[in-house]
């Protein structure tokens, strides 16, 4: 049998197939049979097919290698350049546009939420014809229907002017559905965000308000407006020291007492004794932050960090612990001279003598001005007004609200009858803050202390400054807690929760440079528990009138104390102080000084 050894021509140039020619493997010239031109053609296909594949392949790996290349310098470019809008634009979509505010135990007290608004557009019918359907003051009649508090003659008004603008602000849904199915067109509802005040008019001098486009105004709004509307902060609640609790009790007793007195304000503070946070700050009477419009709120006036008073007699004690420390009180069994000073031709007297001379402990129960006056006097200007230097006295308040009143010094302070009759609060005036601020440094060890409305971190608790002797804050704190058992402020011993404190009433100064003998401010001044004073409680009653309810009287000891007396129990379990009739601090040895002239 021949073998052969084909060889294929192909003919690229023209296409065409060669046949293939057969050569013998040896010398015979025998030939054996032919390829068929069918199989040929068919490799020839397939050859072809697998190359049109690869093509196709090879292009859409080319057209994928393009948009990774074009989306990977798309990422790189939204790196550098777009990461910040697009975070931005991620917080505005999430975020509400205003921080929350909160009390110290996450409490809401100012928060933004979605509300709907009422909006009169004239334009709305858009064929030149009548706005309305029906007549202006018929449909001032329907919304007032709906919303009892609107003005209806104002809305008619405003409605026939044809003025495009708000005719109310905070529709809730179920009042919208109503003006809705009245039909009227011009009447639509736009979906705001609204600044939401939970707990009404609750703290309103401490939040202030927010007026669109201008921002925060007041308070604390107004305060922490960057920080309320930083995107890359707003998440974040801001917790004021404020105790909600607390700050309700606060309000709703000075109400009552003002109330009960005919009384027009009042104003009251709540101040952790060692780390200054206020925990309760009210001023009387308060405005609703959310129906505050751009033309501002009533009664914006603070009363407790703004108005600056004469707080009288609780200055007492400050004068008799400045003394103590100077060495000018060294016997509390000293007998000093009680009876009427004569300073050139003015005279200090008391209003209820009580004899020809008194021990300290019995000039504070029975609150002389004549003993204090010469104690101070004694003292000398120097050191009296540096102890008020070192409280702070001369500057106005520490604390973060914009509303401050600056202190009132007399011109000459160093005038001998000036230096006596500040002595027992007369002729400096200062805000009930200052007064707070004070009190808390006679009693917690003798450290002064800025008052804060955040809240604090006991690593962020300020170290303070001495102003008194740690003996002479201990001392203190017996002599408070013995007015408040035998002295004027027996109407705020609060049963088991050892209150201290010390009335105060003075009058106001008048336009003519004198004092008005009608208009009087009562203040009480007061700590508990005064065997380890917490808590200072500063309450004032601004002008109040003699009622049944004050059994006639005007004086602190019938109104601002009797609310420290009911204030005390409703928050001292709140604040962990429960009340417990075994435990008080022990004055035996000023009980016997003070019960012994009787």
């Amino acid at each position: 049998m021949n073998a052969f050894s084909p060889q294929l021509g192909l003919d690229f140039g023209s296409n065409a197939f060669l046949e293939p020619e057969l050569k013998p493997a040896g010398e015979g010239a025998a030939t054996g049979p032919a390829i068929p031109a069918g199989r040929v053609q068919l490799v020839q296909l397939r050859f072809q097919s697998v190359l049109t594949a690869r093509m196709r392949v090879l292009l859409i790996a080319a057209v994928f290698a393009i948009v990774a290349f074009v989306a990977i310098i798309r990422i790189v470019w939204l790196g550098f350049a777009g990461h910040a809008p697009s975070q931005s634009s991620l917080a505005d979509q999430l975020l509400p546009p205003r921080g929350e505010i909160t009390d110290r135990n996450g409490a809401p007290l100012a928060r933004a939420f979605p509300a709907y608004a009422l909006w009169y557009d004239p334009d709305a019918m858009g064929d030149g014809g009548a706005p309305l359907v029906a007549a202006p003051n018929e449909v001032a009649a329907q919304l007032k229907s709906i919303f009892p508090d609107m003005d209806e003659a104002k809305t008619a008004e405003r409605l026939a002017t044809g003025r495009a603008g708000y005719l109310r602000r905070r529709v809730l849904p179920e009042d919208a559905n109503q003006v809705f199915d009245l039909g009227e067109i011009a009447l639509q509802f736009p979906q705001e965000t609204d600044r939401h005040y939970p707990q009404g008019r609750l703290g309103a001098h401490i939040l202030g308000y927010v007026v669109e486009q201008q921002g925060g105004q007041l308070g604390m709004e107004q305060v922490l407006e960057k920080r309320l509307s930083d995107p890359d902060l707003r998440g974040e609640p801001v917790p004021l020291s404020i105790d909600v609790r607390v700050q309700g009790a606060l309000e709703d007793e000075l109400n009552r007492g003002m109330l009960a007195t005919n009384a027009i304000g009042a104003a009251g503070v709540v101040l952790d004794v060692d780390t200054g946070e206020v925990l309760a700050l009210a001023s009387l009477p308060e405005f609703d932050p959310n129906i505050v419009g751009a033309d501002g709120a009533p009664n914006v006036f603070n009363r407790a960090t703004n108005g600056v008073y004469e707080l009288g007699s609780t200055f007492k004690p400050l004068t008799v612990a400045a003394a103590i420390d100077a060495g000018v009180v060294r016997n509390l069994s000293k007998a000093w001279n009680a009876r009427p000073v004569e300073v050139g031709t003015r005279t200090i007297q008391d209003l209820k003598p009580k004899g020809s001379t008194l021990n300290v402990p019995q000039a504070l129960v029975y609150s002389s001005n004549t003993v204090t006056a010469r104690i101070a006097d004694e003292m000398g200007s120097d050191r009296l007004q540096q102890m008020l230097v070192d409280l702070r006295m001369d500057k106005r308040p520490f604390i973060e609200l914009p509303a401050k009143g600056k202190p009132l010094w007399p011109q000459d302070p160093s005038n001998r009858h000036t230096n006596m009759v500040i002595g027992y609060g007369h002729s400096l005036a200062v805000t009930p803050l200052h007064l707070a601020n004070a009190y808390a440094a006679m009693v917690n060890g003798g450290i002064w202390r800025p008052s804060t409305l955040h809240k604090l971190a006991p690593e962020d608790v300020p170290r303070g400054k001495r102003v008194f002797k740690a003996s002479t804050s201990a001392r203190m704190r017996q002599m408070l807690r013995m007015i408040s058992i035998y002295g004027t402020g027996r109407s705020a011993n609060a049963p088991g929760f050892r209150v201290g404190g010390k009335t105060g009433s003075a009058e106001k100064p008048n336009a003519r440079g004198g004092y008005s003998e009608r208009k009087i401010i009562s203040t009480f001044a007061a700590a508990f528990p005064m065997d380890r004073p917490r808590y200072v409680i500063v309450t004032m009653i601004d002008e109040p009138r003699g009622t049944r309810a004050s059994s006639f009287q005007r004086t602190a000891a019938f109104n601002a104390a009797p609310v420290v007396g009911r204030l005390v129990p409703r928050i001292g379990p709140m604040l962990g102080v429960r009340p417990d009739a075994n435990r008080d601090v022990d004055i035996s040895d000023l009980r016997y000084l003070v019960e012994g002239r009787k």
